[in-house]
């Protein structure tokens, strides 16, 4: 397997399992229906941790363009990767999004809300507000940044790390994701927006494109920022 199919893969695979716990909880008829964002979240950090397992040890699993951008800036990713690894990561979050709409066919025509199959696929905010929304996936991002370089930078038991990252990311959805539904990623939010623009999903209404730029532009700010706030507090 190389790097770019690995990204490809982990990435397919956090957006199957996660947008998949929304699609049980959001559509209607499914077994766990309102089971509530207690459960989207711890189901997301299982997620990550179940694909930072799978390619971990192949690619370093970045599995979002602002991980592997901030990295990059940072000096830490070498700059013919990057262009082939954001590719793969948009295609493996398309593809995943495609099997979760495959998955829950048969709900989604019992499903009467526009803005609950959209969620399957992609976020959107509590409160409509540029300012606050940009800033709460800036700092949402900017947290998992720093928090993922300084759990490199510890020692742990062998295998251990993805599990720290999971709850990482349950930590985060748990704190800050209650703002904006914490994307803080462009590919899990804008390559499955553009599956939802495409599927024959019946009555799925807009894909709201107008909001569509701030879980691109702000995880990327704040990974950048992360990156240098990791250099800068700890000299790496």
């Amino acid at each position: 397997m190389t790097p770019y199919f690995a990204e490809f893969f982990g990435t397919m695979l956090l957006i199957l399992l996660g947008e998949g716990s929304v699609a049980a909880t959001l559509l209607k008829n499914s077994k766990s229906e309102n089971a509530g964002w207690f459960a989207l979240v711890i189901a997301w950090g299982l997620a990550v941790t179940i694909a930072v397992y799978a390619v971990g040890s192949i690619s370093g699993a970045h599995l979002n363009p602002a991980i592997t951008l901030a990295l990059f800036v940072s000096g830490d990713f070498p700059a013919d990767q990057v262009a082939g690894y954001i590719i793969a990561q948009f295609a493996g979050a398309f593809t995943g999004a495609v099997l979760v709409w495959l998955h829950y066919l048969p709900h989604w025509s019992k499903t009467d809300s526009a803005s609950k199959k959209l969620a399957v696929f992609c976020t959107s905010p509590a409160i409509r507000t540029v300012p606050g929304n940009l800033i709460s996936e800036i700092i949402g991002t900017l947290v998992l940044v720093l928090a993922v370089l300084i759990i490199g930078a510890n020692e742990f038991a062998a295998g251990l790390n993805p599990l720290i990252v999971g709850a990482l990311i349950v930590s985060i959805g748990l704190s800050l994701g209650g703002t904006t539904g914490f994307a803080i990623n462009p590919a899990r939010d804008l390559a499955p927006r553009l599956a939802h623009a495409i599927l024959p999903i019946p009555g799925k209404g807009s894909s709201d494109w107008a909001y569509s730029w701030i879980p691109v532009v702000g995880p990327i700010v704040g990974g950048i920022l992360g990156a240098w706030l990791f250099k800068a507090l700890f000299g790496h």
